[in-house]
């Protein structure tokens, strides 16, 4: 019988930022804060990121990275822990969505957590 993976869940509010955009020059900028739940009676670790950015007109990148905005923050039980980040498109519509490899502090176990996909989109877009 395999250990379960520590209980986490992760919310992403993503919001254009048309103050540092330029459509003109294909420059859309989108900050998204995300929250980190820590649901288990362990203290968590965040190692590592990995994000899947496909645009629009069917770009795709791939980041991948230590930790996340140049931490690797331990999240109590029971706690949260929230940053915000940037993502630059070419063009007014996109998906991110990735993972975070985590591990937990008591067994030394490390495991992934799941991003669900979000959209980032510039206001008016119905695509």
């Amino acid at each position: 019988m395999s250990e379960e993976a520590p209980a986490m869940t992760v919310a992403v509010e993503p919001d254009y930022r048309t103050d540092e955009s330029s459509p003109g020059d294909k420059r859309y900028v989108f900050s998204y804060t995300v929250t980190v739940y820590n649901h288990s009676d362990s203290n968590i670790q965040l190692l590592s990121r990995y994000w899947k950015i496909t645009q629009g007109h069917g770009k795709v990148q791939e980041v991948r990275g230590n930790g996340v905005v140049g931490k690797q923050p331990t999240i109590a039980a029971g706690h949260s822990f929230r940053y915000t980040s940037r993502a630059v498109l070419e063009c007014p519509v996109g998906v991110m969505q990735g993972s975070y490899t985590c591990v937990d502090l008591s067994t030394r176990q490390s495991f992934d957590v799941a991003i669900a996909p979000f959209r980032l989109a510039s206001p008016n877009q119905v695509h």
